[in-house]
């Protein structure tokens, strides 16, 4: 028999809430100009919410059938992804080997980055009209990405992924716009339908998205699902960010 050229099924998973979350909730409420963050954005922690999450996660994957359990877990380097498959792999009691990619990481915003989108329009009103004129997928900040820019690296990382652990059932641990944009290449969807899932909804701290590898193609299964936080009282958050900040 042929083994299976792709993963069986990948599980993809959004942080658990991080500080960087919670402030710029906060600058949002206050109407502030600027995230109040001292670390980089790759730096940025879980915050005390985030971790219950992430260890909500990891009892879910305990929980699981043998059958079903990831085999294996990709990673964003980003300090709260780290922190999310930490938690998790720690409380399901799971020894499993976690490659770190940098192709996993969350979209890099420039010149804008830390700025709520009232301080995109105060500061550089310019790059404020330009994203309205370009559209989400298509607006690349001085210094940053576009959302396309990010779906091109995804589509590289994925080719790695595939080919390393093929027949093995993934866990892959990231941010929203990149469990978003996992969702856009993987289905093969257009912008319009992306944009669409977006405006629909967001990705939710410590959601579960699972796609299924059904013949030559990838379905979805689920879809920010967080019935697992619900099932042992942990905190639900949403928080989408401003101006396209926060991951």
């Amino acid at each position: 028999m042929t083994a299976p050229a792709t993963p069986t099924s990948l599980v993809l998973v959004r942080h658990g809430e991080s500080v960087g979350n919670v402030a710029a909730t906060r600058a949002d409420r206050e109407e502030a100009l600027v995230v109040d963050v001292a670390t980089r954005d790759a730096d940025t922690p879980l915050s005390d919410r985030g971790r219950e999450q992430a260890r909500a996660l990891g009892a879910w994957i305990a929980a699981l059938p043998p059958d079903q359990r990831p085999e294996v877990v990709w990673c964003s380097p980003y300090v709260r992804t780290q922190q999310t498959a930490q938690l998790a792999l720690e409380v399901a009691g799971l020894d499993l080997p976690v490659r770190t990619d940098e192709r996993l990481r969350d979209r890099e915003l420039g010149i804008l980055d830390r700025l709520t989108w009232r301080g995109v329009q105060a500061r550089h009103p310019e790059e404020a009209e330009r994203r309205r004129h370009l559209g989400k997928m298509y607006h690349r900040p001085p210094g940053g990405e576009s959302w396309a820019d990010v779906a091109l690296r995804l589509r590289a990382a994925l080719g790695d992924l595939e080919g390393r652990d093929a027949g093995r059932r993934v866990l892959v641990v990231v941010h929203d716009a990149v469990v978003m944009l996992l969702r856009y290449v993987l289905e093969e969807l257009t912008e319009d339908a992306l944009m669409g899932v977006i405006r629909e909804r967001s990705v939710r701290n410590a959601s579960v998205t699972r796609l299924d590898r059904v013949d030559d193609a990838w379905l979805l299964a689920v879809f920010d699902d967080v019935a697992h936080l619900e099932a042992l009282d942990a905190a639900i958050t949403e928080h989408e960010g401003t101006g396209d900040t926060g991951g």
